[in-house]
């Protein structure tokens, strides 16, 4: 790999020309893949996608004119120390903010190297253009704004605020709601059965975590298999079933982590017991708050189908375990 101090004027202008070239690119990308969901922003990174792609030309004419129709074989990953940019397949349903925040780092990191590049170069014409596309980075995020403010009205803003909020949940708040009271509720009746059949916390312990781990790799795969989200919009498959699995297991580590109380101490067996009990309380009802506050379910209707339900496979699990 080169050093930027051992680029040549054409290798840096060639590179230029690539990055322009990618970062057009990039924009058409994000403009397509907001297209459904934000149609107003979408049309912001269409614009931005134009000007950048009018900075390549700029720099096509002055490389033509001054060393030919040919570009030299050489990228920007070619470059110690030089910025690169995510694969265009990694930026799929995205969140809208980190979209935005991924365009401003683009410019940043655009600005960075104009001004370097500015500096090593020899030509008083290239230098300008380089020094003025420096400038043009710099004021971008400020262009981008202004774009959003002639597009974005105040009604776009609304209905792009309502999307996001219905992405957050159907991404994160959704498969996070079904893994945490599949983990919670599903386990009780294992767990509680083996605590008052054995009335030993160890072995209670071992039975809730492997329910709680087997419940969130199940969870996990079934999430992250059940559709792409291409056509249901509920956003990237692997960021659904990490979430998922994640929240059945701790679901259910959540009253099994009491029965660590060691067999030895006075009274292990109905501490742990009383702990646990608790902790389900707690679980049952921040399930129940969750139904309430995102899914537009009545609070007392979300306690009666989740504590009530949750109680009475707890119950179901201790009348077995004490058979």
């Amino acid at each position: 790999m080169k050093k930027f101090a051992e680029l040549t004027e054409r290798e840096i202008l060639a590179i230029a020309i690539a990055s322009e070239e990618e970062d057009s690119r990039i924009y058409v990308s994000f403009s397509e893949e907001l297209a459904e969901r934000y149609p107003a922003t979408s049309k912001v990174f269409a614009e931005m996608a134009e000007e950048e792609d009018g900075h390549r030309r700029q720099l096509l004419e002055i490389y033509q004119a001054r060393f030919g129709q040919n570009l030299p074989a050489i990228r920007r990953e070619d470059v110690t120390g030089y910025y690169s940019r995510r694969p265009t397949w990694l930026m799929t349903n995205l969140p809208l903010e980190t979209i935005r925040g991924q365009a401003e780092a683009m410019e940043k990191d655009a600005q960075r190297f104009y001004v370097q590049a500015a500096k090593a170069s020899q030509d008083v014409g290239v230098r300008k253009l380089l020094g003025d596309l420096a400038l043009v980075e710099r004021s971008h995020g400020e262009k981008a704004s202004a774009l959003s403010e002639a597009i974005l009205t105040e009604s776009a803003r609304e209905a792009e605020g309502h999307t996001a909020q219905k992405f957050f949940v159907l991404q994160y708040i959704q498969p996070g709601l079904a893994g945490l009271m599949d983990g919670s509720v599903s386990t009780l009746a294992p767990l509680f059965a083996a605590a008052f059949a054995t009335h030993t916390n160890f072995s209670t312990l071992l039975v809730g975590l492997a329910a709680s781990l087997g419940a969130g790799i199940s969870m996990g795969f079934a999430e992250a298999l059940s559709d792409d989200g291409a056509i249901t919009g509920r956003g990237a498959p692997l960021i659904r079933g990490v979430v998922c699995g994640l929240m059945t297991t701790l679901g259910g580590l959540g009253h099994a982590l009491p029965y660590l109380v060691p067999d030895s101490w006075p009274n292990a067996f109905w501490t742990a017991t009383a702990i646990a009990g608790v902790v389900v309380f707690v679980e049952l009802w921040l399930i129940a708050y969750i139904r309430a506050r995102y899914m537009d379910t009545p609070f007392l209707k979300a306690v009666a189908q989740i504590v009530v339900g949750g109680v009475v496979v707890l119950f179901t699990g201790i009348l077995i375990g004490g058979a």
